[in-house]
C-alpha cells in the first residue's frame, strides 16, 4: 500500500502501579509483549508494543506506574514516564474504577494539562464490579480533574470495551509512513524478553518485599543443533539480589524455588519464541544495586 495512504500515531499508557497498563497493551497487541503480575512496579522501563492493521499503525509505550521514588531505580522509572509522555500524540490514562485520586496521579494530570496532551481515560477492571453504579461515581470524580478526549470503561482481562478504545485512538493517527515493519509487535530483543519473563515468574512466586530488589540479565544466548537435526536455544539467566538472605529465598530449599521459576519461564519462552529452550538460572548478590548507577546501567536501566 502506498505510503501516502498509511497512518500512524504514538500512544503512551500511563497510570498508577498495578492498574493493568501492561495487561491492556498485551490485549491490544494480541500477544504478550509486557510482563504482568499483581506486584506494584512490575514494569520498570518503557516497553513498546506495535499494533498494525492494514493502513493503520499505533505504537504504544507502556510506562512504569506513577509513584514516589525512593531509590535511583525509582528515579529512573519516573523519568521514563516523563520521556514517554513528552513524545507522543496522545495518552491513555489507565485507572481502576475508584473515585479516589491519589497525589501522584494528580501530579501526572497537572503535567499533561501543561503539555495540552490529548488524554483518554480508560476505567479498567470493570469486570471486577458487582455494582456498576460505582463506574459513574469514578467517572464524575476524574472528569472534574481533566478535560479528557474520551472516558471509556473497559476490561483488559475480558476485552470488553477495548474495541471502543481503539476506535477513539484511531482518531489521533496522522498521514505518515509506518515507523516499524508491519509484522513487528515489540522493540524488545529476545534477551530482554527472556529476562523479563524470568523476572515475572519471580514476581509471581516470591514474597512481597523481595521482587523489588531483583534484576535479571541474560548473560549468554546461543543456538545449537541436536543429534536429531533439531535446534535448542541455550540461555543463561543471572538473577541479582540485594541481600544474601534474599538469595537463599530465591534459590529455595534444595533449589526448589529456582527450579520452579526456571521451569515456568522456560515453558512460556518456548511458546513465545517457538523454539526448544535450555534455560539455566544462577543467583548472585549485588548489594544496594538499585542505588548504584553503574550496576543499573549494566542491568539495562538507562535513561535516554
Amino acid at each position: 500500500m502506498p505510503n501516502n495512504q498509511t497512518k500512524s500515531a504514538f500512544i503512551a499508557l500511563v497510570g498508577m502501579p498495578n492498574v493493568g497498563k501492561s495487561s491492556l497493551m498485551n490485549k491490544i497487541i494480541g500477544t504478550k509483549v509486557a510482563i504482568v503480575s499483581d506486584k506494584p512496579q512490575t514494569t520498570r522501563t518503557r516497553i513498546m508494543g506495535v499494533y498494525t492493521r492494514d493502513e493503520l499503525q499505533l505504537v504504544f509505550l507502556d510506562t512504569p506506574g506513577v509513584h514516589r521514588p525512593r531509590t535511583r531505580l525509582g528515579d529512573y522509572m519516573v523519568k521514563s514516564i516523563g520521556e514517554a509522555v513528552s513524545g507522543v500524540d496522545a495518552a491513555v490514562l489507565v485507572i481502576e474504577p475508584s473515585a479516589i485520586i491519589k497525589e501522584p496521579a494528580k501530579d501526572l494530570l497537572e503535567r499533561m494539562t501543561k503539555s495540552k496532551l490529548p488524554v483518554i481515560l480508560a476505567v479498567n477492571k470493570i469486570d471486577t464490579l458487582s455494582d456498576k453504579s460505582a463506574i459513574l461515581a469514578c467517572i464524575e470524580a476524574w472528569r472534574s480533574r481533566y478535560d479528557f478526549a474520551a472516558i471509556i470503561p473497559l476490561s483488559a482481562l475480558t476485552g470488553e470495551g477495548v474495541d471502543v478504545l481503539m476506535a477513539d485512538l484511531n482518531k489521533f493517527a496522522f498521514d505518515s509512513p509506518h515507523f516499524f515493519p508491519d509484522d513487528m509487535v515489540s522493540d524488545q530483543p529476545e534477551r530482554v524478553l527472556a529476562a523479563e519473563i524470568v523476572r515475572e515468574k519471580l514476581l509471581l512466586s516470591l514474597r512481597e518485599e523481595i521482587p523489588h530488589g531483583i534484576a535479571v540479565v541474560i548473560e549468554r544466548m546461543s543456538e545449537r543443533e541436536t543429534a536429531d537435526g533439531g535446534t535448542i536455544l541455550d540461555m543463561e539467566a543471572y538473577i541479582y539480589c540485594e541481600r544474601d538472605s534474599h538469595k537463599g529465598m530465591v534459590i529455595g530449599k534444595r533449589g526448589a524455588m529456582l527450579k520452579q521459576v526456571g521451569s515456568a519461564a522456560r515453558v512460556e519462552l518456548e511458546s513465545l519464541l517457538g523454539a526448544k529452550i535450555n534455560l539455566q538460572c544462577w543467583v548472585k548478590v549485588k548489594e544496594d544495586w538499585r542505588n548504584r548507577q553503574g550496576l543499573m546501567s549494566g542491568f539495562g536501566y538507562r535513561n535516554n
